[in-house]
C-alpha cells in the first residue's frame, strides 16, 4: 500500500518512481533555495510581497515539473509550451526581476534533476554576487550623475524647434530630443530631452532660463528615464 501511493497510474515497469525520500529531500531543498533567493532581492531593492513570495516558491514549483517529466520528452514539450504561455499572462517587469526568476528556475531545474548540492551551490555563489554588485553600484549612475532626463510644457503657439537651442548649448555639453507629445487637449506640448549638464550646480540656473522662454510652465529635470530596463 505504501509503495502504490506514490506511484502514477500510467507507470509502467521501465519508469523510474521517485520514492518519498528524495520527494521531500529536491523539495525541501527547492524551498530552502526558494528562501535564500528572496532574501537576496530584497537587499537593496523595491520589492513587492507578492513577487517576493512567488520567488520563494518559484525553485520548488519547477523541481517539481522536473522530477514529474522525469525523461519523459512528450511531458518536457508540453511542459515548455506551458511555460511559455506564462509571459502572456503576466505583467511585463523590470530586467532585474526577470533575472531573479531565472536565477530562481534554473536552481529548481538542478534540484529537480537530483542535484542538490549544485543547486544549492549555485544558489549560494549567484547570491554572493548579487549582493556584491549591488554593493559596488555596478551600472549605477549615481544621485550626482550629470545625466539627466528634462520634460517642458510648452504652448502649442510656441515653436520648439529652436526655442531652446541657445540655453541648452549654455548649460549642457550635450543634449537629444527624445520626443514630443501634445497635452491637455492639444493645447500644451510636452517635449523631452536626455542631458548632459556642464556643471552640477547649474540646474537652478538652467531651470530659470527655460522658465523664461516656456512661459513659466512646468519644467521636469529627472535622473535618465531607462525604457529599455522593462523586458
Amino acid at each position: 500500500m505504501y509503495e502504490t501511493i506514490f506511484q502514477g497510474v500510467f507507470d509502467t515497469g521501465t519508469t523510474q518512481v521517485i520514492t518519498p525520500v528524495n520527494y521531500l529531500s529536491c523539495v525541501a531543498a527547492s524551498l530552502f533555495i526558494g528562501i535564500f533567493l528572496a532574501g537576496v532581492y530584497t537587499y537593496r531593492s523595491r520589492y513587492t510581497q507578492s513577487f517576493v513570495l512567488t520567488l520563494a516558491l518559484i525553485p520548488a514549483v519547477v523541481c517539481m515539473v522536473i522530477m514529474l517529466v522525469n525523461g519523459n520528452v512528450g511531458a518536457g514539450v508540453a511542459v515548455a509550451g506551458t511555460f511559455s504561455l506564462v509571459r502572456f499572462r503576466s505583467v511585463p517587469g523590470t530586467a532585474k526581476e526577470i533575472g531573479a526568476i531565472f536565477l530562481a528556475m534554473s536552481t529548481g531545474l538542478a534540484t529537480g534533476m537530483g542535484y542538490l548540492g549544485y543547486g544549492v551551490l549555485f544558489a549560494g555563489l549567484m547570491g554572493v554576487v548579487w549582493i556584491l554588485y549591488t554593493r559596488l553600484g555596478l551600472g549605477k549612475l549615481g544621485q550626482g550623475s550629470l545625466e539627466k532626463t528634462l520634460h517642458i510644457t510648452i504652448p502649442e503657439n510656441l515653436d520648439y524647434t529652436e526655442v531652446f537651442e541657445d540655453t541648452l548649448k549654455k548649460y549642457t555639453k550635450r543634449y537629444k530630443l527624445n520626443g514630443v507629445r501634445t497635452t491637455n487637449m492639444g493645447s500644451l506640448f510636452r517635449i523631452s530631452y536626455d542631458i548632459r549638464l556642464k556643471d552640477k550646480s547649474s540646474e537652478k540656473e538652467l531651470i530659470d532660463a527655460l522658465r523664461c522662454r516656456n512661459g513659466n510652465l512646468e519644467i521636469r529635470l529627472n535622473r535618465p528615464e531607462m525604457l529599455s530596463e522593462g523586458l
